[in-house]
């Protein structure tokens, strides 16, 4: 069964402690309810660059991207339709969704 990558980009803090705790409760079930098909969920990113090969330093700090998690599914569409389920969009995130491909793969 194929992988995928969930990106989460963007979504916007919570406004008070509540707010934060009823998100993540939300957020946890979704996961929870994934079951196996979560391989690797809630991998968040701190301190992200960009780092692009024309300027002399980094762009600094990147806000937009702010993890990724890895789901099995049994094609692309029903991961988007995993990912259609998920809190992080009631917070204004967007999800980008990719098959994980092994380098040295026949299947890429």
């Amino acid at each position: 069964m194929p992988s995928y990558v969930i990106s989460y980009i963007g979504g916007d803090a919570p406004k008070t402690e509540a707010e934060g705790k009823a998100h993540f409760a939300k957020y946890m079930k979704w996961l929870n309810d994934l079951g196996d098909a979560a391989l690797s969920p809630a991998n968040p990113f701190k301190h992200t660059h960009v780092v692009n090969p024309k300027a002399e330093v980094s762009t600094g700090s990147v806000t937009k991207m702010s993890g990724f998690s890895v789901i099995k599914a049994d094609s692309i569409e029903a991961a988007i339709e995993i990912a259609k389920a998920c809190p992080f969009l009631d917070i204004g995130g967007s999800l980008e969704v990719s098959e994980l491909v092994a380098m040295g793969s026949d299947e890429a």
